[in-house]
């Protein structure tokens, strides 16, 4: 990567935060969306197994349907789009798709591919790996899509503050997904809140 390259990734690191004010008069077109998730596609996961699965709330109705599940916040309505970043709690599922491809190309082998499966089927018989596994994964996409986005030119805020159960409901989400958060997306109309962060001695321990 060349250094200017390498300044413009660092200026989008600093210059995202979250907003919590939108222009609701600001579309995003579902291209727009596409582009920025394919791109969060390329997050990191282990065994690849990709542990994430969008809900997209562009439509004005959608985001009204949301609004209340997520305490009335205002920013699910005025964002131009609300994505639901969801937790696969069955990312082995995935396995034969992953791998399959590699092995048919020949970038693996069956053999190889075997084994992986195998410590994958043993990891996933532990309930609560699949669980940490589903959120930690997630999270890693989520941070992408926020970072894709601010170099897009959209703002965003990411959105614990919501009632898990209610959104499994009435969006008739499988058991098989986990909410992880929203992620509001769109235009500020008001720069983001003040804030700061801990010296980095006290967030860190050097060995």
């Amino acid at each position: 990567m060349n250094a200017t390259n390498t300044s413009d990734l660092l200026s989008v690191f600093k210059e995202r935060a979250s907003v919590r004010n939108y222009d609701s008069s600001a579309e995003i077109s579902k291209e727009e969306v596409a582009e920025i998730l394919t791109y969060t596609t390329k997050a990191p996961s282990a065994w690849n197994l990709q542990h994430w699965h969008f809900t997209v709330f562009k439509s004005k109705e959608s985001k009204e349907r949301l609004l209340p599940i997520a305490f009335n916040q205002s920013q699910i309505v005025e964002s131009s789009a609300v994505i639901a970043i969801l937790g696969d709690l069955e990312a082995n599922k995935n396995t034969d798709q992953v791998y399959d491809p590699l092995v048919e190309a020949g970038y693996m082998t069956s053999e190889i591919k075997d084994t992986l499966a195998g410590q994958i089927d043993r990891a996933y018989t532990d309930k609560g790996f699949a669980r940490d596994a589903a959120f930690s994964n997630a999270s890693l996409a989520a941070m992408q899509l926020m970072l894709v986005a601010k170099t897009k030119g959209y703002d965003s805020c990411a959105i614990g503050g919501f009632n898990k159960d209610l959104f499994m409901k009435e969006f008739n989400i499988t058991n098989r997904y986990v909410p992880i958060m929203l992620i509001s997306l769109g235009k500020a109309v008001k720069p983001a809140h003040q804030s700061n962060r801990l010296d980095l001695d006290n967030v860190s321990t050097w060995l």
